[in-house]
C-alpha cells in the first residue's frame, strides 16, 4: 500500500471537536493528513497527537475563503501526495435575528459555510480528476434542510452548502469523484459545545449529543463505499432527537 496517500481535513479546530476526530481516524488508515485550519497552535496540538499515535500529519494554516491560500494548499497536496479524501468541515454559526443581521455578518456566515465550501470543493476536484477517484465531503447542519430563526442567516448558507454538493455529485459523478453531504442534526459533544452551553449539554445526558468519533467512523465508511452503491447525502443525529 502507497504510503503517500493522503486526506485534507478542512476546518479543524480544538483537539474535541470533529475535524480533530476526522484528522485521527483518516490517520489511523495510513494516509497522510493534512489538518487545516486557522489557529496555528490547535492545529499542531491536532497534528501532534495523530504523531504520537504513530500517524502522520501536516498541519497547515489557511482561510478557506481565500482562492490564493486554498489554491496553495492543494498545489502542496497534489505535488507531494495522492489525496484520496477531502472533507469541508468549517462550520460558522451566530444567533441574529433577521432585522438584527447586517449585510456584513450575513455575507461572513455565507463566506465561510458555503464560499469556502465551493473553493476547496473545487481545488479538490481538480486533484481527484487525473485519477477519477476520491471522496469529497461537505459536513452540514439541521439549517441545511429548513431556516428556523433566530439562524436564517446560517441556514441560507447551509442551504447553499447542501445546493453545492448536490450540484459537484451530479456533474462530477459519472467521473468517479463519490461527493457526499453529511447532515449533522443535533449537536456535537466537543469542545465548543461544553464552553459556550455547558448546562444544556448536561440536561442531554448520555448519548445525548453527537459523539464526533462516531462521526468520524461513518466518513470513513462513506469513503470506503463501492461505486455501485454510493451514498450522497446522509443525516446523523443522536438516537434521542426528535426529527
Amino acid at each position: 500500500m502507497s504510503n503517500n496517500r493522503s486526506a485534507v481535513i478542512v476546518g479543524v479546530g480544538p483537539v474535541q471537536g470533529l475535524g480533530a476526530a476526522l484528522a485521527r481516524r483518516f490517520a489511523r488508515e495510513g494516509l497522510l493528513v493534512y489538518v487545516v485550519g486557522r489557529t496555528a497552535a490547535k492545529l499542531e496540538q491536532v497534528a501532534g497527537k495523530i504523531v504520537c499515535d504513530n500517524g502522520r500529519a501536516v498541519p497547515w494554516v489557511a482561510d478557506a475563503t481565500a482562492e490564493a491560500e486554498v489554491v496553495r494548499l492543494f498545489e502542496s497536496v497534489a505535488r507531494d501526495t495522492v489525496p484520496e479524501a477531502v472533507v469541508y468541515n468549517v462550520d460558522r454559526n451566530e444567533r441574529a435575528p433577521l432585522l438584527e443581521t447586517s449585510a456584513d455578518l450575513f455575507e461572513d456566515l455565507w463566506r465561510k459555510n458555503c464560499l469556502g465550501g465551493f473553493l476547496v470543493g473545487r481545488e479538490a476536484v481538480r486533484a481527484f480528476l487525473p485519477r477519477q477517484r476520491g471522496t469529497l465531503f461537505f459536513t452540514g447542519a439541521t439549517a441545511s434542510l429548513r431556516a428556523r430563526p433566530p439562524f436564517t442567516a446560517f441556514a441560507a448558507a447551509k442551504t447553499g452548502l447542501r445546493a453545492l454538493a448536490q450540484g459537484m455529485a451530479r456533474e462530477f459523478g459519472p467521473q468517479g469523484i463519490h461527493v457526499v453531504h453529511a447532515v449533522i442534526d443535533g449537536v456535537i459533544d466537543g469542545e465548543r459545545a461544553r464552553r459556550q452551553f455547558p448546562e444544556f449539554v448536561q440536561t442531554k445526558g448520555e448519548d445525548g449529543l453527537l459523539d464526533p468519533e462516531a462521526i468520524a467512523e461513518t466518513y470513513w465508511a462513506l469513503h470506503r463505499q463501492p461505486r455501485s452503491a454510493w451514498t450522497h447525502e446522509i443525516d446523523l443525529r443522536p438516537y434521542r432527537e426528535s426529527f
